[in-house]
């Protein structure tokens, strides 16, 4: 495994410093919280961050002050980029008002990695794309073709995809966007706000990155707006095993009933796409409308238009739509 010089950071602004100074010598550096990827990442030679070889300098966030808890507000949540991902899947108020995110939570790998992984690693974590991660020269690590093109592409996206076509392998990316969640980035030039939209990156604006976070930002915390009275909310995710492994096929669902009705919806796919994929036409289909059988078909259906299965993935289509439908009938269905 190659050598690495560890930097402790105190505060935010410490650890920006830290991270601008290593860039600004001509060095590689990441931002270490619970390390439950990065040092796989390490082990395996593999550039966790886009452009850059394995890290030179690991700037350690684990000391800096107010990066963990969940902190109520009157109309949102904020959940520190360092909170645990047990932490998030056991918290009553997360529970109770964003089901679909305790579950999402509760879904990543096992208890040992969920006690120790954290929020913004969850997020931040690259493609487990096995031709990244076993060091071809693929878009991701700065090369310029995408090997599941013509090879083994049978867990890779039939949405968005294109030049690249991996998958983003966050349960919590998935969860967070059906809410609205706002992700809360620091850097040199102080604090930014960005919108999941603005956050996550497809591959046809930059096929090495999967956000918009510079190699000297820290994506900090995430801001949840507090949803509506009346809303319900689920996730669901399909898996090759049990445990130890990313979502097929998963889905967020948020949606806010008045009697039946559907007033708002929130669908976003995760395990199909390079990006959490809001599915915005199956939201039409059922907005001022009460939820049938027949209407959460249709919006499953909805769900993955536009789909362009490779080779190898065809079934991700009818196995989205059908999750999606049945999520959607299993909100509907009596508290």
């Amino acid at each position: 495994m190659k050598t690495f010089t560890n930097r402790d950071a105190r505060t935010l602004e410490e650890a920006v410093r830290l991270a601008r100074e290593a860039l600004d010598g001509g060095q590689s550096v990441s931002f270490a919280g619970g390390g439950t990827d990065l040092l796989q990442l390490v082990k395996d030679r593999v550039a966790n961050r886009p452009g850059q070889s394995v890290p030179d300098i690991l700037v350690s966030l684990r000391d800096v002050e107010n990066l963990s808890g969940i902190a109520r507000a009157e109309g949102e949540v904020r959940v520190g980029g360092l909170t645990t991902v047990g932490t998030l899947a056991g918290d009553p108020l997360i529970g109770e008002e964003f089901t679909a995110l305790a579950e999402a939570a509760r879904s990543v790998a096992t208890p040992q990695i969920r006690n120790a992984g954290t929020v913004a690693g969850n997020i931040m974590q690259r493609p487990w794309c096995w031709y990244y991660r076993n060091g071809f020269p693929c878009y991701k690590a700065g090369g310029s073709q995408c090997y599941s093109i013509t090879g083994e592409n049978g867990l890779h996206a039939i949405l968005g995809g294109g030049p690249s076509f991996i998958v983003h392998p966050s349960d919590l990316a998935t969860a967070l966007t059906a809410f609205g969640a706002v992700f809360e980035a620091h850097g040199p030039s102080g604090e930014r706000a960005l919108a999941a939209p603005d956050f996550f990156v497809l591959p046809s604006t930059d096929p090495e990155r999967e956000n918009v976070l510079a190699d000297d930002e820290v994506l900090a915390a995430v801001r949840i707006p507090r949803p509506p009275t009346g809303t319900r909310s689920a996730f669901h995710k399909v898996m090759d095993r049990n445990a130890w492994t990313h979502a097929v096929v998963s889905a967020a669902v948020v949606l806010e009933l008045r009697d039946g009705i559907c007033e708002s919806a929130r669908i976003v796919l995760g395990g199909v796409a390079p990006v959490p994929w809001r599915a915005e036409a199956a939201e039409a289909l059922l907005e001022g409308e009460r939820v049938t059988t027949e209407l959460a078909g249709e919006a499953g259906a909805a769900a993955v238009l536009g789909a362009v299965p490779l080779s190898g993935n065809a079934y991700k289509v009818p196995l989205a739509r059908t999750v999606v439908e049945r999520t959607i009938l299993g909100l509907q269905a009596p508290a």
